[in-house]
């Protein structure tokens, strides 16, 4: 945290009003760059804050200065990593930045060094990641086609910076830069070229790319589901263990997955590619069964193949393990897809035809507790979910036996706490289904 008092500590006053003395002085310059390199370092000291110090004694004007074209490639290095370190700082630190945005995107341009370009960018990205006012103005000063260019670099560092600082840049919610991005010519096949590379710390920064143009641009899910881009990120799936990859990975793959039929009928059904979602459901990690189940969930919902594909997979039995006996969070996923593969909607107003095959083969399976317990949760929509299941085993299950299946596990009690519940909609299903399958003839035709 950045020191907020008046008035700086005479340990960091000294060195830094030094520093403003020396920048400011028309003299040689080695000092002065010897002075951006030693105000460099000091802003670079988590444990000697000096940002918001730097910026109350006026080294954002003077920084600017040292940004203006002529100036030595040295120079202007510094003075963009020292802008960059302030960056980082607090939000009202990054906002200082203002002044110096149009010559950080102006040295992204080509007539600048390779370094001077990517440090640059690196200061970008610092900016962009603080908030949807400063990207819209980083992309009102045109922030967005230089910084592509340098997507496209064949110096590792620079690409990846590039694209770090581009995934900040296009994250919203204003979807209108992902929506300009995806039209620059070739920059589809910089995504491509670059997933194609070893460099995984590349990968990384171009699948957040991919993330954010799959959640915010139709046009960018439409051309990227017809590329290489869905095979390359299931073959990363497949091949890599690097947890900062495998996120961004995943979570493109389900954002075109939930968008786009023509991504799970040609890519994910070809070849058994789900396995890849699936050894993700099934490792320890909590962000990765959460984005594998929403994605399995997103299949299960689309044709009886797809269901069918999942069903007969390994992710079934995993499901049902995730319902009853993980987080919040997963096992609501996990319900999402187990409740998908179960039924065929009819497309009108009726209930969902039953998948009986399926139903049985997961309330034997031990699903049932799971969903007598999310039934149980405070969150609505959540009990909701649980409520639909419940209806399904009690409507579908053979010979009669989902009404006493769900009696067995408690079922009754968990929907009677809806009978006075405030949510009108809830109330209506839960006493519905109560007064439906326990009625006064419930347990006669035994």
């Amino acid at each position: 945290m950045a020191d907020d008092s008046a008035s700086p500590s005479p340990s960091s006053a000294s060195p830094l009003q030094h520093h403003r003395e020396a920048l400011k002085s028309s003299g040689v310059q080695k000092k002065k760059i010897e002075a951006l390199r030693d105000l460099r370092r000091l802003l670079s000291q988590p444990e000697v804050p000096l940002v918001d110090t730097a910026i109350k004694a006026g080294a954002v004007p003077l920084l600017v200065q040292y940004l203006s074209f002529g100036s030595s490639d040295e120079q202007l290095l510094e003075a963009a990593w020292c802008l960059t370190n302030i960056a980082a700082g607090e939000p009202e630190e990054t906002k200082s930045l203002l002044p110096a945005l149009p010559l950080l995107i102006a040295h992204l341009g080509e007539k600048s060094s390779t370094l001077v370009a990517e440090q640059c960018a690196w200061a970008i990205g610092n900016v962009a990641g603080e908030g949807a006012e400063l990207r819209s103005t980083l992309l009102a000063q045109g922030a967005l086609r230089p910084l592509t260019r340098l997507m496209f670099s064949s110096k590792g560092s620079t690409a990846r910076t590039a694209a770090w600082a581009m995934s900040n840049l296009i994250k919203g919610p204003d979807p209108k830069a992902a929506n300009e991005l995806i039209t620059i010519d070739g920059v589809l096949n910089a995504i491509i070229a670059s997933l194609e590379k070893e460099d995984e710390e590349l990968a990384t920064e171009v699948a957040w790319v991919v993330v954010y143009l799959s959640a915010l641009s139709d046009r960018g899910i439409s051309l990227i589901v017809r590329s290489s881009v869905p095979q390359l990120l299931i073959g990363r799936l497949f091949s890599s263990e690097n947890l900062r990859l495998l996120i961004p990975v995943l979570r493109g793959l389900g954002n075109l997955i939930a968008a786009d039929d023509y991504m799970v009928d040609s890519v994910l059904t070809v070849g058994n590619n789900i396995i890849g979602l699936i050894k993700c459901l099934k490792g320890d990690n909590r962000v990765l069964r959460k984005e594998s189940s929403w994605a399995l969930s997103n299949i299960a919902a689309g044709s009886f193949e797809h269901k069918k594909l999942i069903f007969a997979s390994e992710a079934t039995p995993v499901l049902i393990r995730l319902v009853t006996s993980a987080q919040f969070d997963i096992r609501r996923e996990a319900a999402y897809t187990l409740g998908n593969l179960c039924v065929v909607p009819t497309g009108n107003c009726e209930l969902p035809k039953i998948i009986v095959e399926h139903l049985v083969a997961i309330v034997d399976g031990g699903a049932l507790p799971g969903f007598i317990h999310l039934v149980r949760s405070a969150d609505v929509d959540t009990a909701g979910l649980g409520l639909q299941f419940l209806e399904l085993v009690m409507r579908g299950y053979p010979n009669k036996q989902g009404p006493k299946l769900v009696e067995m596990e408690d079922g009754i009690e968990a929907m009677e706490r809806f009978q006075f519940h405030e949510n009108e909609q809830m109330r209506n299903m839960a006493n519905g289904l109560v007064d439906e399958y326990f009625g006064e003839d419930y347990g006669l035709d035994e």
